[in-house]
Formats: C-alpha cells, structure tokens, sequence
C-alpha cells in the first residue's frame, strides 16, 4: 500500500469514491464464478469522466496498476485483478446516466456502466430496439460489452458490439480524455481510432461513454426448434433458411442432445420438445416490425420445405409468446444446467461456418485421445460460425478433474481450431484464461502489433496487467 498515493487519491475524489478497508475491499477482488481472486489497495468509484481521468493521472504517476471493472460477468478473469496489492480497481458501477437517445438519428448515447438491459428497456419504451442481447444483459455494463466486443444471440442479423459502436469516449491511462463520443454514420477521416478501444478489454484505456446504433423495433417474432441428424444438416438448414427470410433471420441457435439431456435433467419444468430424441436441435427465430401471420406464414412454410426435403427431423413452431419463450429455454437454460452438473471447461471458439461438421468430428477423436471418457457438451450460434465447446469430467469422475484436467484439453481443443483456421476465442474475451493460448495462436506479426500499440497508449505499463497481452 502506497498511503502517500492513497491520499492524493481520497483528497481528489473524495473518501465515498474510494474504499480501502480490506473487508469493503474483499467482494472486488474474485470474478463471479470464484475461479480468480487478486489483491488491491483500493476501489475506486468514480461519478464522472472526470474523476476517472484524476484517478489514471495520479495512478500513472505513482506507476500503479488499473483493473478496470464492469458487471463482473465476464468468463476469462478480464476484470479481476492480479495478486499484486498495488492494484487499484475502477469500477464503472456509478456511471449509470444515459445522455441521450434520438429517434431520427436513431443512437443511443449512454455511460460505461450503464447496465445493458436498462438500456435495451430504454430503447425499447423510445419505439426502438437495441439489438446486443445475451444471458448476462441484467447484469452486464455497456462499457465492458463494448471493452470486450460482446456477441449474444442476436449476432447472425445485428453483428458483434462492434458493428454497434458509432463513437466511444474513453480515457488515456495519462488522464488525457479521448473525446470520440460522435453519433455520426460517415466519418472519413483517417484511422477509426475507436475500433483500438473495441475489444482491447480495458488494456488501452477506460472506456467511460459509448454511442450505440438503434433499429427499428422487431415487436413480431416467431420461433421453431428442428430435431436434426447431423450438424452438416442442420447448416443445410441454415442455407434453406437464410435465402429464404433473409434479414428476417435473427437467431440460428444448435444444440446437441446431451446439452438437452442436461437441461432436462437439471432444470425445473423443461421438458423433452420431441417425442423421439434427435442427435441435435437448431432453434431459429425470426422477427420483423409487423404482421405477425405472414411472418409465421414465412416461418411454416420454410420448415414444411425443410422436412420434405430431408433438412431436418422434426420441427415445432411457436403457436403463442409462452410457447417461444418455452423454446428458448431449452437453449438458455444449457449455462445453468453445466452450473448445476460441475465444472465445466468451457471453450468459447469461432469456425468458418462451412467447416463445423468437420471440425465436430475431428476434434473430437482428438479429445479422445487425450481423454476418452471426457463428456461433450456443444452449442452455440451456428449462423455465425461461434461454438461454446464444452468438455466435462467422466461419469463418476471427481470434480477435480478439470482443474487438473484444463490444460491438456485447451490444447487440445485449441490445436484443432488452428487447423482449420479458427479463432480461440469467439465472443468472451482473453482475459487471464487464454493468455498463454493467445501468444501460442496468435500470428506473431500480429501480437507484435499490439505490443506497439500498447507501448503508445499505455507507455507505463499500468493498464490491467496480465490481460490479453
């Protein structure tokens, strides 16, 4: 502890924008799902761009290390410090105003840590939609949706936040404040300086606004789950359905069965959608701004030519609002049944969509050899090529067994994805969790890059240490 920095850092912010006292300090410390836990010497609270830009100056100085921190429910410890003592986490949490939302223009400008479902509700009451969607959305910030490029289930239609993003403000780890906070459609002036902050999970800087793109309100939508035979089906599926609802297409969700025997078995109320089991299951939902009976016209009809020309197995459509939201759950509730079973070792990886019945098969005689028993468990969002490809003990192994298990299985996981051109991580992030994956995958050309990059932002190296790089 550093206390002629701590004071400094009380005298500028005041004493209720900074906690130090170790049991206040204790919840900041560990990620949600108690995997990491680090150390600091304090929490900083800020209520402005202001003070977050005298909090990194003062930090820059004394050379003292900046975790930034949104909702905390990230799945690689981006957001949780190291063991160092020296760290000082900057939580968003008070940052929660939203400046504006215009509905010619349609944006959305709000603060960092403006939690993403208020700001879908906000939107959503202003006659427009907010389209980054996913499971932790009630929890979540903006800013670290944005800091780690957030995807969700929305992204075969809207893309990832990236695609979202019109302008961030954001603060230099100097203090210096990045004012790139424009609503604008068309800006060609040089270097898109913005997209450095997308994805850079709080190593450049912290974000502290973002300006949003807003769509029109899908308010119809209308949703079918198919009991496939194989993945290289259920993409046959995917092209059948695409040509044929086109921008109409906002979800295309896969499942195997064991992620439905897991659900079934470890959730309340679900029950088995088919009266035969299938080898997996796509949900498609579609949504549009009116008509609901041709949209479910469309959506039949697709699904009629898809059984008769062998695409799928079987297939139910959404008859009412409880019924889609019924089928839903079987996809959303796959998290929380893993949560329920154990330990999971969870790999959040994106594939040329045309290569995913290969890769399934040959990563999984890999993981074979290296542990035959191991239990698959895969899903994920088909239409854009990411999977979640989750591998769990043996019947009747100890929970243990992923701790000692992970690396030779990310290895192997990872090895595979190289071979055919993928990318270790789809949506979640580094973090701590793939460090060492990511410099072992990653073009070299390309981390030596973001090195540079890093040095010119962040020249004293305080910026969330042991992160990404």
């Amino acid at each position: 502890m550093n206390q002629e920095f701590l004071d400094k850092l009380i005298d500028t912010l005041g004493n209720d924008a900074v906690i130090v006292s170790p049991a206040e300090l204790e919840p900041w410390l560990t990620d949600w799902r108690g995997v990491y836990k680090g150390g600091a010497q304090a929490v900083v609270r800020p209520r402005d761009t202001a003070q977050v830009a005298a909090c990194l100056r003062l930090c820059n100085e004394y050379r003292v290390p900046v975790v930034p921190r949104g909702g905390n429910t990230g799945l690689c410890g981006g957001a949780t410090p190291d063991a160092s003592p020296a760290n000082v986490v900057l939580s968003l949490d008070r940052m929660n105003g939203i400046r504006s939302i215009d509905t010619i223009s349609n944006t959305l400008v709000a603060d960092a840590g403006c939690i993403l479902g208020n700001l879908r509700r906000a939107a959503h009451e202003a006659g427009r939609l907010l389209p980054l969607s996913l499971a932790a959305e009630d929890s979540s910030q903006i800013g670290g949706n944005v800091a780690t490029n957030a995807g969700g289930v929305n992204v075969v239609r809207y893309g990832m936040a990236r695609e979202l993003v019109l302008g961030i403000e954001a603060v230099l780890p100097n203090g210096e404040i990045f004012n790139g906070l424009q609503t604008l459609r068309k800006d060609n002036t040089g270097y898109d300086l913005k997209q450095l902050f997308i994805g850079s999970e709080g190593t450049l800087g912290v974000i502290t606004g973002v300006a949003l793109k807003l769509h029109p309100l899908t308010q119809v939508r209308s949703v079918v789950l198919a009991g496939v035979s194989s993945a290289q089906q259920a993409l046959e599926l995917l092209r059948l359905v695409y040509g044929a609802c086109g921008p109409r297409l906002q979800a295309f969700e896969y499942f195997t069965d064991a992620c439905l025997d897991l659900v079934l078995t470890h959730v309340d109320g679900m029950h088995q959608p088919f009266d035969e089991r299938h080898a997996g299951y796509v949900l498609i939902e579609l949504a549009d701004t009116a008509d609901e009976e041709a949209l479910q016209g469309l959506l039949e009809s697709v699904i009629g030519q898809a059984l008769e020309e062998d695409l799928c197995q079987d297939a139910v459509v959404s008859a009412s609002l409880a019924q889609l939201q019924t089928l839903w759950r079987l996809r959303e509730e796959i998290s929380e049944a893993q949560r329920a079973d154990g330990p999971h070792l969870k790999h959040d990886i994106s594939l040329p969509i045309e290569q995913i019945p290969a890769f399934l098969e040959t990563a999984e005689r890999r993981l074979r050899t290296t542990s035959p028993d191991c239990r698959l468990f895969v899903f994920g969002h088909f239409g854009d090529g990411n999977l979640h490809y989750n591998v769990s003990r043996p019947e009747g192994a100890d929970k243990t067994w992923a701790k000692e298990w992970e690396g030779r299985i990310a290895d192997a996981v990872f090895t595979e994805v190289a071979e055919y051109g993928g990318s270790i991580s789809a949506e979640h992030g580094i973090g701590q969790l793939k460090r060492h994956a990511f410099h072992h995958h990653k073009d070299p050309m390309h981390v030596r890059l973001m090195v540079q990059i890093k040095q010119i932002f962040d020249p004293n190296s305080i910026m969330n240490p042991g992160k990404l790089l």
